[in-house]
């Protein structure tokens, strides 16, 4: 373990860093500074612990979202990013099996950051730091360096070219000068202490290891456990089944009373879920046509939104009758096919539910709360399947968790590799004789599709034509009056950032405006 001291040094020169390349810019390549800072230090720390596996794995899904930051510069890439360079570093800081665990070991090291860095400021010895050793350099180099000084005035007066190069560097030493107390404005202090806080995070390894122990005391494999029993008789569904059964809710038969009600029960939502899935084969599946006077969005949205807490429900339902040692009772058989077929058919109301969407999609283009659905029935799908494999190889709670944990951040790092603004425009403008078109969405898009609108300004004389107006700083206008008040606030911006700012997609659409720009003047 290094010392705290050198920690806390560290931290320091991690704030500054922090502070010259993201002060008034945009989170671009400048990240790659921060980030190459931030793994050198991870990596000089805990060198043992960046070897496993699991970190390697989270390492490369960073450099992917990390690469993606630079290249598509989204919301969702940089939310990728800090995602998985918190993760990486909690399972090279503490030992995980877990997602869930690894960020509450996270939160533990920002809860205690600042007490962290202020004790390793404390261990800073004065005495320590060794003067003799300065004294023999300094007397020699003394003598040569008043020379120095008496004959460089002397050219100065003598030579007017070097004369006037020394007086160049005397302004330009005013102006850094000048410029570096910019730093010690109340925003920047602000910023750097901002900088302090995000960095001794990442940093500073807290003492506190709770969530690392909880984490190495789970295990995958479910056990029978005699005092399941015990635990069962003192719980609020005992309670509620000694109300409604009385005292076959208790004793030897409690376990084969469960298991009667687990049956009857999943018999009857097997029924009940049948006849939904014979509807939606019926009217989605195979006798769907698209009406105008049909209201599409309450179709997918309210009715998706039910279905897909129903499925939730009823993953809920199977892991409350397959907690325990309900798992090992030797007559559990046609409790399992019962939940194995349950889950089959609410495999079948996803996918109803993807086809719902599909039909909105394909009449009313693409938007971010039905890509949204798309990526939380992926996560549905998950959690579905990952209950059939809990309850046929009996698994625990945890295990769930922990897979389905690790399906999001796979999810995750893909979305932050698709520019999904730009998807949307152009599947958009490219079915814009057959679909009706949202133009105040489209205008509120991020600026990589500018040049697809500039491209499609057609679409902006239709919205006109119909005296469509939308509220854009401060005022009201039309569409093609906010699209060039969009394309010169994108330019205004550009100029303020530094190189630190730059990004593939910025660049990208600055090439495409300003050779549309100077074709137009042609």
């Amino acid at each position: 373990m290094r010392s705290e001291s050198l920690k806390s040094t560290l931290v320091v020169a991690g704030a500054i860093v922090f502070n010259i390349i993201f002060w008034n810019e945009k989170v671009a390549i400048n990240s790659i500074v921060f980030d190459a800072f931030i793994l050198g230090i991870i990596f000089y720390l805990y060198p043992r612990s960046t070897k496993n596996s699991t970190s390697q794995w989270l390492l490369a899904s960073h450099l992917i979202t990390a690469a993606m930051v630079v290249f598509q510069n989204t919301i969702i890439s940089k939310i990728g990013f800090s995602i998985t360079l918190l993760l990486f570093i909690a399972f090279t800081e503490y030992a995980h099996r877990s997602v869930w665990y690894a960020s509450g070991s996270i939160l533990l090291n920002y809860i205690f950051a600042v007490p962290d860095f202020i004790n390793g400021l404390r261990t800073f010895n004065s005495k320590n730091v060794k003067l003799s050793g300065w004294s023999r350099p300094f007397r020699i180099l003394l003598i040569p360096f008043l020379l120095f000084i008496i004959f460089s005035i002397i050219y100065l007066f003598a030579n007017t070219v070097l004369s006037n190069i020394a007086g160049e560097i005397v302004v330009s030493i005013q102006n850094w000068f000048k410029h570096f107390f910019d730093w010690f404005s109340l925003k920047r202090f602000e910023f750097f202490l901002l900088g302090i806080f995000i960095v001794a995070g990442l940093i500073l390894k807290s003492m506190q290891s709770y969530f690392s122990v909880e984490d190495l005391k789970r295990f995958d494999d479910l056990s029978r456990k005699k005092d399941n029993l015990k635990k069962f008789k003192q719980s609020f569904f005992a309670d509620v089944l000694s109300i409604i059964i009385g005292k076959r809710s208790t004793g030897v038969l409690a376990l084969k009373n469960e298991f009667t009600i687990g049956c009857i029960s999943l018999m009857l939502l097997n029924l009940l879920l049948l006849l939904i899935n014979i509807i939606d084969i019926k009217y989605l599946w195979l006798g769907f046509t698209f009406k105008a006077d049909i209201n599409l969005s309450t179709y997918v949205h309210e009715g998706a939104g039910l279905l897909i807490l129903s499925i939730v429900l009823a993953m809920f339902v199977l892991l409350f009758f397959f907690r325990a040692n309900l798992n090992f009772y030797r007559k559990n058989k046609w409790l399992r096919y019962g939940a194995y077929l349950w889950i089959l058919q609410n495999l079948f109301l996803v996918m109803s539910v993807v086809m719902r969407n599909y039909y909105y999609i394909a009449h009313y283009g693409l938007a971010y709360k039905r890509i949204g659905l798309l990526f939380f029935l992926a996560m549905v799908l998950s959690g579905l399947i990952t209950v059939f494999f809990k309850i046929y190889n009996v698994k625990t709670t945890y295990y769930l968790l922990r897979v389905n944990a690790w399906v999001g951040i796979i999810l995750l790092v893909f979305a932050s590799t698709i520019h999904w603004d730009e998807m949307i425009a152009k599947y958009n403008l490219a079915r814009k004789s057959s679909i009706s078109l949202d133009v105040q969405f489209l205008l509120s898009l991020s600026d990589k599709t500018l040049p697809i609108l500039e491209k499609n300004k057609d679409v902006f004389d239709k919205d006109i034509s119909a005296g469509n107006k939308m509220y854009y700083e401060g005022d009201y206008y039309n569409a093609l009056e906010v699209f060039e008040y969009r394309k010169k606030d994108f330019f205004t911006r550009q100029k303020q950032y530094s190189w630190l700012s730059w990004n593939v997609a910025d660049a990208y659409v600055k090439k495409e405006l300003t050779s549309t720009h100077i074709s137009l003047l042609k």
